[in-house]
């Protein structure tokens, strides 16, 4: 059972969760996720792929919500790996509690099964900020994100990182 917390909502159904992007400009209700777990410092979903493409069905995310990350298990139809897709994100919450927006910071991590990571959309970051699309603050604090990301990623850490997917 998930208890009252600071975000107000002591039921996770309640939960509404939005995903909004930069580039291209749009907000979508993620109406399908299912909700597995929630507490003050994170929560986890599980999904189908919103775009379906042949080498990825479903997979999970964990949101972690003090330090602006979003890691997720994208899997093919038969649940195997196919690779860790490690967004920066700024949360917002609704003065309710009930509505949460994850704006993707565009800079992104994909690590394979095979240990390879990939740095990816820094250029997309780039375009935001020379657009005004995204303030100086907001990229500093993206900048510094990913480098607080990459550094667990760096010692180790990514098994206990996705722990939460895996149960």
């Amino acid at each position: 059972m998930i208890n009252q917390h600071s975000y107000g909502v002591s039921h996770m159904d309640d939960l509404i969760i939005y995903r909004k992007r930069l580039i291209p400009d749009e907000c979508i209700l993620l109406k399908n996720d299912i909700l597995v777990s929630r507490d003050d410092s994170k929560l986890v979903t599980r999904w189908k792929t919103i775009h379906p493409r042949p080498d990825m069905d479903h997979g999970s995310s964990v949101y972690y919500l003090e330090k602006g990350w979003k890691i997720s298990r994208f899997c093919r139809a038969d649940s195997s790996l196919l690779y860790w897709y490690c967004d920066i994100v700024d949360y917002s919450f609704s003065p309710d509690g009930r509505e949460l927006t994850t704006t993707d910071l565009l800079a992104d991590i994909i690590i394979y099964p095979d240990g390879q990571i990939r740095l990816v959309d820094l250029d997309e970051l780039a375009v935001a900020f020379e657009k005004g699309l995204i303030s100086g603050e907001l990229m500093t604090k993206c900048l510094n994100t990913l480098d607080s990301l990459l550094k667990e990623i760096y010692a180790g850490n990514l098994p206990l990182l996705t722990e939460p997917l895996l149960q």
